[in-house]
């Protein structure tokens, strides 16, 4: 059975790092997106090389460009979201529906599943 490429945003944080080992260990074609919003945060900076290194695809893109948010979502068959918004919750909801916008306009990804706890991707 092939494998499916999975896009993690958020995966710099507590339950997307997680998700990237995880989906990596597993042998699927794991892609992170890099937002330019991480800025110079370097211990984010370390963990996307980290990834790298692991073998994930880096993959530019931002909230404020849809249309590098469809290109992301055009390279996989799974997108996992893992913002938490613990911070700016509505803002948070806000880029979570430019998420499934550009899901919806890339069109590919064919089921919006939930990922449940103990599950394998």
């Amino acid at each position: 059975m092939a494998k499916s490429k999975v896009l993690v945003v958020g995966g710099t944080g507590y339950i997307g790092r997680r998700i990237v080992r995880a989906s990596l260990e597993q042998g699927h074609p794991t892609y992170v997106l890099q937002r330019a919003e991480i800025g110079l945060d370097i211990e984010k900076l370390h963990l996307l090389l980290s990834f790298k290194k692991q073998g994930a695809r880096l993959v530019q893109g931002s909230f404020s460009d849809q249309q590098s948010l469809v290109e992301a979502v055009k390279k996989v068959d799974v997108v996992i979201c893992t913002m938490s918004g613990v911070h700016f919750k509505s803002h948070s909801i806000l880029m979570q529906l430019k998420l499934v916008d550009a899901i919806k306009e890339a069109g590919n990804v064919k089921d919006l599943g939930i990922l449940k706890s103990g599950s394998k991707i």
